[in-house]
């Protein structure tokens, strides 16, 4: 089973479930907005993927909480992803023991088709 991260009025989140209900793929999505994620799967994800791939600093959220100014080291990030999951690039998928964040149509295809 395919299980999706993020929330559901995401351009790369719509683009995603789009790809999978195109293919007839089984899918799971967590909203992060309904149910939050935990540190212990933040911590798992970023050991597959780099903080700069997780973390998303061009989000409204980011902006929001004018993190930019506290110019945050990778341990402050990692904090701040376990407390506001909308910081999370979306989407992030777990498949096969993968984790890919992001929506890339081509790597879709190699992955899941």
């Amino acid at each position: 089973m395919i299980q999706i991260y993020g929330i559901k009025n995401c351009d790369s989140v719509k683009k995603a479930l789009s790809f999978f209900k195109k293919h007839n793929l089984e899918y799971a999505l967590q909203d992060f907005k309904t149910q939050k994620v935990s540190c212990n799967d933040v911590s798992s994800w970023l050991k597959q993927v780099d903080m700069k791939t997780l973390f998303n600093s061009r989000s409204t959220t980011y902006k929001t909480l004018k993190l930019k100014e506290l110019n945050l080291d990778e341990k402050t990030q990692k904090e701040w992803l376990c407390k506001e999951n909308l910081l999370v690039k979306r989407p992030v998928i777990e498949f096969n023991g993968k984790v890919i964040v992001g929506f890339n149509e081509n790597i879709y295809k190699g992955l899941f088709l």
